[in-house]
């Protein structure tokens, strides 16, 4: 297993630590019962605010849930978050679909307004200035916002 303690504090946008996979797993999971089914998962993206239609969510599903039991676990979760979802395309069309979910006003672009309003609809206790903090941590080009590439890099960042 992965060591509790980790040197490395400052915030970031992508999910290394396991309690921080496990965190995210959680909220997904809104039962509580170890798994995510098709309708929480339904649900999480539509308080992310997306309409995401039903064959999306079983392609997402069928994507991430590796056993084929109809459910997401926090070990398929995990590798999902981790970029091992066994897809020939790497994973892009799943981390397109990611940042789209961030990129609210569809620029290209996730800002630290984008990210904030995000991860308070996810229940973060986060400020504006956190976010700008996060996304100068990941933002190569020095911009101020995180473009694909970067989300990309960041989302494979181990």
């Amino acid at each position: 297993m992965a060591a509790e303690n980790s040197s490395n504090t400052k915030p970031s946008l992508y999910l290394t630590k396991s309690d921080q996979v496990k965190q995210v797993f959680n909220r997904f999971d809104v039962n509580g019962d170890g798994k995510i089914s098709a309708v929480e998962l339904v649900d999480v993206m539509k308080a992310l605010g997306s309409d995401t239609s039903i064959d999306e969510i079983k392609r997402i599903m069928e994507d991430i849930d590796t056993d084929r039991d109809g459910f997401i676990n926090l070990e398929e979760f995990a590798g999902f978050c981790n970029g091992n979802t066994g897809e020939d395309d790497g994973g892009m069309k799943e981390l397109q679909d990611a940042f789209e979910l961030y990129d609210l006003n569809k620029n290209g672009l996730i800002s630290a307004t984008e990210l904030h309003q995000i991860l308070s609809r996810l229940g973060e206790g986060c400020t504006v200035d956190d976010c700008v903090n996060m996304i100068k941590s990941v933002d190569a080009d020095g911009d101020g916002f995180v473009n694909f590439d970067e989300f990309k890099k960041m989302m494979s960042n181990k």
